[in-house]
């Protein structure tokens, strides 16, 4: 992000009160708890064993949502029932694809997922609430780099341990991530954080496409009835 916070650097005085260092503060603690957890979890189960407790995000957004815009500012949060219900709906059909008893098993590597995902969603409804005071360069650059220098002095890592190829893996994992959240942010400031989650469940889809096309990996009836789902909600509430 250094490159681009030249251009698009903004912090306004009132990111600086009190009240609002703090809930950067409970942004920056919530995400290095979330990453903890999930990273826990990935380390010793397998990605598909964990995806139920995963896909459980979005519908934990709507949900919090939901509370901070009932019990502690209705202002921030697009709560309109036209995008909650469909996005509710949406977020279900998401979780219905990817249960099944075969997949679940709740030991603690799942539940640290699940805590994850709670934990990723708490976060990003927290930010809502500083994230005028910002641009979403300027945000995610900051809270990134508090979650480096926390995480510097709690672990102290050994970077000359990593080779090429790790480093490379992470120099692409990171502009990746840094091109999602900037999109995330720039749809919470300007359509909501509802219709933004709605938006990004378009994921799962493009995964059964891309599955289908390139790894020539079968959809079942669940894949095709939630793309179906998510594509009518979708369409549902861009057009009423």
């Amino acid at each position: 992000m250094l490159p681009f916070i030249y251009f698009f650097w903004k912090l306004d005085s009132s990111a600086l009160e009190l009240n609002n260092l703090l809930i950067l503060a409970g942004v920056i603690i919530s995400a290095i708890t979330a990453n903890l957890l999930v990273f826990y979890s990935l380390k010793w189960e397998k990605v598909s064993n964990l995806e139920p407790a995963r896909i459980l995000e979005p519908l934990l957004i709507i949900i919090l949502a939901l509370i901070f815009s009932l019990f502690i500012n209705s202002g921030f949060y697009n709560t309109n029932l036209k995008v909650l219900i469909p996005a509710l709906i949406a977020a279900f059909a998401i979780i219905f694809s990817h249960t099944s008893k075969s997949r679940i098993s709740f030991n603690k590597y799942f539940i640290a997922a699940i805590l994850g995902s709670f934990f990723f969603a708490l976060e990003l409804i927290l930010s809502r609430l500083i994230l005028n005071f910002y641009s979403p360069v300027t945000f995610y650059f900051i809270r990134c780099s508090a979650i480096f220098l926390i995480s510097l002095i709690i672990f102290k890592p050994n970077f000359k341990e990593l080779d090429k190829k790790t480093f490379g893996l992470t120099f692409i994992t990171g502009v990746i991530w840094v091109v999602y959240r900037i999109v995330v942010y720039y749809g919470y400031l300007n359509y909501g954080i509802i219709f933004t989650t709605l938006m990004i469940m378009l994921g799962p889809i493009f995964i059964y496409i891309f599955a289908y096309i390139f790894l020539k990996e079968k959809l079942n009836w669940k894949n095709i009835t939630t793309a179906i789902i998510i594509i009518g909600c979708v369409l549902y509430v861009s057009l009423a």
